[in-house]
């Protein structure tokens, strides 16, 4: 979904001020093509939504993540340490989880 060059800027998109997080994520979000970026917003919605059943289905933030982490934000080429790249992607993907109406907001 995130081309790869994406890719590696949205896992250099870490910051230690969540507010310039959130803002790097929001601005690399809308840099998608089109197509990207509306198949993201759609399917962030699903998961969302998923999470809001987490009592009947054990889908919580954290479970979403991890499940859906490394599929959205893989690289075409592991070039290094697979489980360091799996905490940014699961990273990444809760904070859009988690911010979802500012990130995708209009």
């Amino acid at each position: 979904m995130i081309h790869f060059d994406k890719c590696c800027v949205f896992c250099c998109a870490e910051s230690p001020d969540y507010k310039q997080r959130v803002q790097s994520i929001k601005d690399l979000v809308r840099q998608l093509p089109v197509c990207n970026h509306d198949t993201m917003q759609t399917l962030f919605k699903h998961l969302r939504k998923v999470i809001e059943y987490g009592e009947e289905n054990r889908m919580t933030t954290q479970s979403v993540t991890i499940v859906c982490g490394p599929t959205l934000l893989r690289p075409e080429q592991e070039t290094w340490n697979i489980a360091v790249h799996m905490v940014y992607q699961n990273q990444i993907v809760e904070l859009i989880l988690l911010e979802y109406e500012n990130i995708f907001g209009r």
